[in-house]
């Protein structure tokens, strides 16, 4: 055998590591078999040899004593054991898909394929979510909120209630898929005869259509509707946060239950607070001479001003704390704090008469009066906000 016609290694053409697990494996084969299907594939004149190929590999590597085999002898060690791939009797790739998966792609990995046995499954399937996104202001974030929501969704046609057909009128066997819920055409290739396989567009692979279509839905037994709802928003959400309403999305099918409403709380900014976790962040200017003598101001909160009294001797950028101001916990029972960054104003456009005060002071002044402890980093840390 030359090199050209050396079978290629196993865990290269599944795109695997050696130490792969078996999970792994077979989720690296759903995906080349996905590729290859020929409903995806047609194109491709080398669709059938991948698949091959593909499959081989899986054969081999999903088998733990056959892996074994290959891992220690290879491809020799296979061929000296009797075991040999065995794809001559099949005629395209559909056939080898029908003769691994079983009819129409069933089987195992009949979820790969979106093959069915016969007409679509009648169980129930639920409604898909519906997503929406409302604003409130921090206030409401903080207090908590009843908000409008308004939205789309699918709901079940109320004059025939879901079934699509007119009231007192029977559901017949689709006369154009005999039941089946698909239309099947065999189609001649290169490699022979392909059968192909699509969604009844009479029934939409339900097998059943109604004799006479419910006049409100036409025939559909579900209808877009306009909903508008109240949410109530918790206290201390923060922004981007969601909110889950069971039941108020998407109808389901065939009696399935309807899918959820989720709500995507959007906090508009507010320029008086930055908002830290569960703890509100503001500032406030003192001037200079007022933050030297000590005196009181008033700082806003989300219940309104309050007063806070600011130390004599108040440095730049010091940090004061309001207990129990800032938002609430959603999920737990404390409160966030208050945080106000003093920012000390130094005067500007003096009068004759406050630069001679200022002067005065400035002739009084002394080490001990503008000592401090403080390191340089320390200094930094409280001029940049850290």
């Amino acid at each position: 055998m030359s090199a050209s016609q050396m079978p290629r290694d196993y865990y290269e053409v599944l795109g695997v590591d050696r130490e792969a697990s078996e999970a792994e494996i077979k989720k690296a084969f759903r995906r080349l078999a996905r590729e290859l299907h020929p409903d995806v594939n047609s194109h491709d004149p080398k669709a059938e040899e991948k698949f091959k190929q593909a499959a081989e590999a899986y054969e081999v590597l999903s088998d733990t004593e056959r892996r074994a085999t290959y891992d220690r002898y290879g491809h020799e060690g296979l061929r000296s054991g009797g075991w040999a791939p065995n794809f001559e009797g099949f005629g395209s790739v559909a056939d080898i898909f029908e003769a691994f998966f079983g009819s129409g792609g069933g089987g195992p990995f009949g979820d790969i394929f979106g093959g069915t046995t016969g007409a679509r499954s009648y169980g129930r399937v639920q409604g898909g979510d519906v997503a929406v996104s409302v604003e409130i202001d921090l206030v409401d974030a903080a207090r908590g909120a009843s908000v409008p929501v308004a939205y789309e969704s699918i709901a079940l046609c109320e004059h025939c209630h879901g079934n699509g057909a007119e009231p007192g009128t029977p559901i017949e066997t689709c006369p154009r898929c005999g039941g089946a819920g698909q239309l099947r055409a065999v189609t001649r290739t290169p490699f022979g005869q392909m059968m192909r396989s699509t969604v009844c567009d009479r029934c939409e692979g339900e097998g059943r259509v109604p004799k006479q279509p419910c006049r409100v839905c036409r025939g559909r037994g579900r209808k877009v509707e306009r909903v508008k709802i109240s949410v109530d928003v918790p206290a201390g959400i923060a922004d981007g946060q969601r909110i889950r309403i069971a039941g108020r999305g998407h109808a389901g099918e065939r009696g399935g239950p309807t899918g959820d409403l989720y709500v995507q709380i959007r906090v508009r900014e507010d320029h008086r607070f930055v908002r830290d976790g569960d703890d509100l962040i503001t500032a406030v200017d003192v001037a200079a001479p007022l933050a030297a003598l000590g005196t009181t101001v008033e700082v806003p909160t989300v219940d309104g001003a309050v007063e806070l009294e600011v130390p004599a001797g108040t440095q730049p950028h010091e940090m004061l704390i309001v207990r129990g101001k800032g938002m609430p916990g959603l999920r737990r029972r404390r409160t966030g704090d208050l945080r106000v960054v003093v920012n000390v104003v130094i005067p500007r456009h003096l009068s004759r008469d406050q630069r001679e005060l200022i002067e005065q002071l400035a002739e009084t002044m002394t080490d001990h009066n503008l000592r401090t402890d403080e390191g340089v980093f320390g200094k930094l840390r409280r001029a940049l906000g850290g």
